[in-house]
């Protein structure tokens, strides 16, 4: 039980890493809030961590919705008085587009829910992880935060922007007893792929040249224990790090 006692928000929960996230944190003792826009994929989420014997509600959040955020913490802090781990899961795919075919309007919405939601919800833990002496934030960020040739320009841009801000936030709180680090899968099984409309063939063509390296695809269980460990006391020592969990992927 490496998490119990801890209350963890995890947004993006009503599936994929996300649902993984918030059902290995619940078997590890954690009091979960399953945040996602599918509010019925959350519902049936946290129905099944209660039936285990743990603790979870649901709440339906549109991440790029300040009140939502704002409805999302409020709604924790009471229920169960506190925050201790902040999970910024929730993200969606571009269209593959290279820079010269981007159109604003795509840029926006991935960096809105990418970028923008992620900082926002950041800013809305920090007071709180100040004012009770600890907190941990674990950003789901992606290989294509670290690489060039994992998605679109628009994706692949807002993942870059939020290793950015992991490490700059885990230093700037590093003396508050404040943690920040980041995940950094490669190909997982998730419904991600769904989010993706009007595909660019060029950058699709681009992109898939690296998958013949990619030795197989993770599942959402694999990305979840990583999850856990970050969000542990075991990882008291670890601070800034952006941790690629890709089945050695990216090592080639």
């Amino acid at each position: 039980m490496r998490l119990e006692g801890k209350v963890a928000i995890i947004t993006g929960a009503a599936s994929g890493m996300g649902k993984a996230i918030a059902e290995e944190y619940a078997s590890e003792g954690a009091k979960v809030v399953v945040s996602d826009l599918n509010l019925e994929g959350a519902n049936a989420v946290a129905e099944a961590i209660n039936a285990t014997g743990a603790e979870a509600f649901a709440i339906q959040t549109n991440v790029t919705s300040l009140d939502d955020l704002q409805h999302l913490f409020d709604e924790t802090k009471k229920a169960f008085g506190k925050l201790d781990i902040l999970v910024n899961n929730a993200g969606i795919m571009d269209g593959m587009e290279p820079v010269g075919d981007i159109s604003d309007e795509r840029w926006d919405l991935v960096f809105a829910v990418n970028t923008t939601a992620v900082m926002r919800a950041m800013r809305l833990a920090i007071p709180i992880f100040i004012k009770q002496g600890h907190g941990v934030i674990v950003n789901n960020i992606s290989a294509g935060g670290l690489y060039g040739a994992r998605a679109g320009a628009a994706y692949t841009a807002s993942k870059h922007a939020v290793v950015g801000l992991t490490k700059n936030t885990a230093f700037m709180y590093a003396d508050k007893n404040i943690r920040c680090n980041g995940i950094a899968p490669g190909a997982v099984i998730t419904n991600i792929a769904s989010s993706m409309t009007n595909i660019n063939q060029l950058g699709a063509s681009r992109q898939s040249l690296g998958m013949a390296l990619n030795p197989r695809a993770g599942q959402p269980e694999e990305i979840a224990k990583l999850a856990i460990f970050l969000g542990s006391d075991e990882a008291s020592f670890v601070n800034g790090q952006v941790v690629g969990i890709d089945g050695g992927w990216t090592a080639y």
